[in-house]
């Protein structure tokens, strides 16, 4: 016999903690709070005191959105060319090769079944008919081995 330990049952634990602790859940939503409100406040500070500015900057902002689109888009596309090449790659390269292993597969198949009927089939009879012969022998005559 062998020394295997099987491992202990493991129950399941009424108090699990969790991954992480409630307190920094609650100090998360509590800056995401608080600075959520100040940069609210410095929003309409601004726009009170320096409203020229303030559209200014907004131009800045509409300039670079239009040009974070376009680059967008411009990935959009190379990704798109990305995937065409994919499926091109998957139907006129792994397809063929993926059916002439099939054909090959079929080959082996009918190749095994060839040699399982008209090899292996009359080796395996003719092995018993010899083992039964021979055992006939030595039950009439005797084992000529102990002799």
């Amino acid at each position: 016999m062998s020394n295997v330990q099987l491992p202990a049952t493991i129950e399941p634990d009424a108090r699990r903690e969790p991954l992480i602790p409630i307190g920094y859940v609650i100090a998360g939503v509590a800056v995401t709070l608080v600075m959520t409100a100040l940069f609210v406040f410095l929003l309409v500070y601004l726009a009170n005191n320096y409203a020229d500015t303030i559209l200014v900057v907004r131009d800045i902002f509409i300039i670079a959105l239009g040009i974070m689109s376009c680059f967008s888009g411009i990935v959009l596309i190379l990704l798109l060319i990305a995937v065409i090449r994919l499926v091109n790659m998957l139907e006129f390269e792994l397809k063929p090769i993926l059916m002439k292993t099939n054909e090959t597969l079929g080959t082996i198949r009918g190749t095994t079944v060839f040699m399982s009927e008209n090899v292996v089939r009359p080796m395996t009879t003719a092995s018993s008919y010899v083992a039964g012969i021979r055992r006939g022998v030595s039950t009439l005559f005797g084992n000529p081995r102990r002799r």
